[in-house]
């Protein structure tokens, strides 16, 4: 079997790389080369006149070339690709196929994580559901679910207005977490504007940016207004730290970037988030505002329905910021207030290169070219009906561009992005699919970059997520070259061998916790696991082995050194000849599913693989 590691000094990479570390496995191949920048845009047009009338032909339906070419946008819309969804995408085309899947219904994680409470407690009355179901249903949906488009958006999202169960306030609530995945499920395809209110207003946001419970400034005590969402909620959430063109790029005078605002826009606004709470029969019930209930009645609900104004705690101050202003109020009016301040975000002419630029990133490439974040912009202006921040117009505008579809620029040192490790494992766990004993999808907690993925879904270490949108890797030729790579910034030594020895791992275990007693068998082995009957078939013909895998895992597009490598390793692991008794069957039987193991390990090793193009 295939065994050690060793990592290269950044100095050593070869021109046109830069550092996402290496790893060698057995045979010593280097690992983990990513390159990033853009590709050229893709442009057509023109027509001509005619004197007499002529039938308008119905618009070509683009279609995939080839199953390579459906396999790769299927990399960057789903948790990654399945034959199933490449056989149709290419029948349908990729509009069509987008269209169907924003019209699934989504799939509801506040519903499974119930049914598991409910589990629990039937087994055990003292038992309760908590944030490790919330996992369990984030893993199902998106191994099995049918809603791929929708449920990767909703990821993205995740790591864009970022709530975390790291938190203590967010991890004591795992109901109201799943809720708030639903949320994002449901709202992210909806316009901004719907969106952005359903974050400001959900009370799990409220506990972990501090603006639940907030309350107006008191002169006689020296409060003021808490800040903290006010702050985020305009730097991470919606217009950014400077003042962006539609292209992305940054507006300057005299040379230097314009701040979109300042400490009175932070102090203004803040004003706004005061007086929201809890949802409760007994509103405005100062009890209600506090706790959440009044003489022992409260809504079952509150820790994830919209929060709701409290006239008697929201500040009736003038509330100026970004260039309008809340007038002082003789009576408080907490809703009108938002509104305004939601309303003056969402038309915002930052929001559209800001967040589509994340979205991009997130989905396609690190490095978009300004054509391309200007494309998507001028669609959240305006999706074709007057309607700004239509998400799911804009999520076609970022996965139909040209830029997106196109090959031509795929071996560019300047294309793509490195895969975040939560998309590794998914993409690996739907290419050879799995099935979960226990029927929860107990991958759990893959926070140790040493023994697990170094990242677990909803718990990023802070507001500002597990990696930052202009991340640029310390002395590094890409950064150097004025590229940012944002998942670099999980990489280190000990996540490059944690993700060999972690994958290693599950290919000779299976995936996830290890289980007891299920349905009245002893199984002592991990949940999720694999027959490997195709791959197992194939374990003497190291050739077509490679071949398969290669197929799976990186659609069939791998440089010759790559398919030599698994095809030597594959050789190298002796199968000794089958006795006329069997006695040795044992012992053929694990050498072909060392057979099995070393090649694909060396696939999730490769930089076809580590690299998203």
């Amino acid at each position: 079997m295939l065994q050690g590691f060793r990592v290269m000094h950044v100095s050593s990479l070869p021109a046109g790389a830069h550092w996402v570390g290496a790893a060698t496995v057995g045979l010593r191949r280097w690992t983990l080369l990513l390159a990033a920048a853009s590709l050229l845009v893709a442009g057509c047009g023109g027509g001509s006149a005619g004197t007499a009338p002529v039938a308008t032909p119905a618009p070509a339906v683009l279609k995939p070339a080839d199953r390579a070419e459906a396999l790769r946008f299927l990399t960057m819309s789903t948790f990654g690709p399945t034959e199933a969804d490449a056989t149709q995408l290419q029948a349908v085309g990729y509009s069509a196929w987008i269209d169907a899947q924003l019209a699934l219904p989504a799939s509801s994680h506040r519903s499974n994580w119930q049914a598991a409470d409910a589990a629990l407690k039937a087994a055990d009355a003292t038992a309760s559901a908590g944030t490790a179901q919330v996992l369990e249903s984030f893993w199902k949906q998106a191994l099995t679910g049918p809603d791929q488009l929708r449920q990767r958006v909703a990821f993205a999202l995740s790591q864009i207005m970022v709530l975390s169960s790291a938190d203590g306030e967010v991890s004591n609530q795992p109901r109201a977490l799943a809720a708030w995945l639903d949320m994002l499920n449901t709202d992210g395809l909806t316009t901004y504007r719907q969106l952005l209110e359903s974050v400001a207003r959900h009370p799990l946001m409220g506990r972990y940016l501090t603006h639940l419970r907030n309350q107006k400034a008191d002169p006689a005590t020296g409060r003021v207004p808490d800040e903290n969402f006010a702050r985020e909620v305009m730097q991470l959430f919606s217009i950014g730290l400077v003042r962006l063109n539609a292209d992305g790029s940054p507006q300057l005078v005299g040379g230097q970037p314009v701040e979109t605002y300042g400490p009175a826009d932070i102090s203004g606004i803040a004003k706004v988030f005061t007086g929201w709470s809890f949802a409760c029969p007994a509103h405005p019930n100062n009890s209600c505002f506090f706790s959440g209930s009044s003489a022992g009645v409260s809504d079952p609900d509150r820790e994830f329905k919209a929060m709701l104004g409290y006239p008697q705690f929201h500040s009736t101050e003038a509330k100026s910021f970004l260039g309008v202003t809340v007038p002082a109020q003789t009576t408080a009016d907490p809703s009108a207030s938002l509104k305004l301040a939601l309303d003056t975000l969402a038309a915002h002419p930052n929001v559209g290169p800001f967040i589509g630029r994340q979205l991009i990133q997130r989905l396609v490439s690190s490095n978009p070219s300004p054509a391309y974040v200007a494309a998507v912009s001028a669609v959240w202006a305006d999706n074709g009906a007057g309607v700004r921040g239509d998400m799911k117009a804009v999520i076609k505008a970022i996965l139909l561009h040209p830029e997106a579809r196109s090959t031509s620029g795929t071996g560019s040192n300047a294309s793509g992005k490195l895969r975040e490790p939560v998309l590794r494992l998914s993409a690996y766990l739907r290419a050879f699919p799995h099935t979960s004993d226990t029927g929860a999808w107990k991958v759990g907690d893959t926070d140790n970059p040493g023994t697990a993925l170094g990242q677990t879904p909803l718990r990023a270490p802070s507001v500002f997520n597990f990696y930052r949108p202009g991340y640029k890797a310390p002395n590094s030729r890409s950064a150097a070259a004025g590229l940012v790579a944002p998942e670099l910034q999980l990489l280190n030594e000990t996540s490059v061998a944690g993700w060999i020895s972690f994958m290693r791992d599950n290919l000779s275990s299976g995936v996830g916790q290890f289980n007891g007693v299920v349905a009245g068998t002893t199984l002592n082995r991990r949940d999720l696991q694999r027959a490997w009957t195709d791959e197992l078939a194939l374990a003497d013909t190291p050739d077509a082995l490679a071949g398969a895998v290669i197929g799976k895992l990186l659609a069939g597009q791998a440089a010759t050194a790559l398919r030599v490598d698994i095809v030597d390793a594959v050789n190298s692991i002796a199968v000794p000849a089958l006795a006329a008794n069997g006695s040795n069957q044992a012992a053929v039987t694990a050498a072909r599913r060392n057979r099995v193991n070393a090649a694909v390990l060396l696939a999730l090793a490769s930089p076809e693989f580590l690299v998203q193009k």
